[in-house]
């Protein structure tokens, strides 16, 4: 008799993945994102899962862009805590200078990216690393019971959109 394959708590709520510098690595971690997103519960078109991908695919092409050294990838991790009802997104690159907090308003040499992610994420901020460079990461609230999409989804009346309560 065969047991039932089960996976620890830890490993159930980690994803870790290193991409190449370039836009398609970019691409890739909101992709494999949004497809573990949906292996955790939180499925496509809801507000939680849409969330989470858009805070990666900035912080993302961050790196890509602004943080990329010749020769070297930038890491993605993505930790899954039920119990806080939180998805920690780290990116994490190899060049030593500092995101700015931008202010809202005209882009004239950088995007809107943090101000996206600021506002999408319940906070963030940059923290050193082992290694060369910094890990630049945020925190996006999602339901504690990753059924709770689910039956959100469902009450829904057909075409509008929830906004989250910030």
């Amino acid at each position: 008799m065969s047991a039932p394959h089960t996976r620890t708590a830890a490993l159930a709520g980690v994803f870790v993945q290193r991409f190449s510098a370039t836009r398609r690595g970019a691409r890739l971690a909101r992709l494999l994102t949004a497809l573990q997103l949906v292996e955790w519960g939180h499925p496509r078109g809801t507000d939680h899962h849409d969330t989470v991908t858009v805070v990666v695919a900035e912080l993302a092409a961050n790196a890509v862009l602004h943080g990329r050294v010749p020769g070297r990838d930038f890491a993605l991790v993505l930790t899954h805590d039920d119990g806080r009802g939180v998805i920690r997104v780290e990116v994490s690159d190899t060049h030593p200078a500092r995101p700015a907090r931008a202010a809202p308003g005209p882009a004239e040499d950088h995007g809107h990216g943090l101000v996206l992610v600021d506002a999408l994420a319940l906070r963030w901020g940059v923290q050193d690393r082992v290694g060369p460079g910094k890990t630049v990461w945020a925190e996006c609230s999602v339901p504690t019971s990753p059924g709770t999409c689910e039956i959100l989804r469902a009450a829904e009346p057909s075409g509008s959109r929830r906004h989250p309560a910030r």
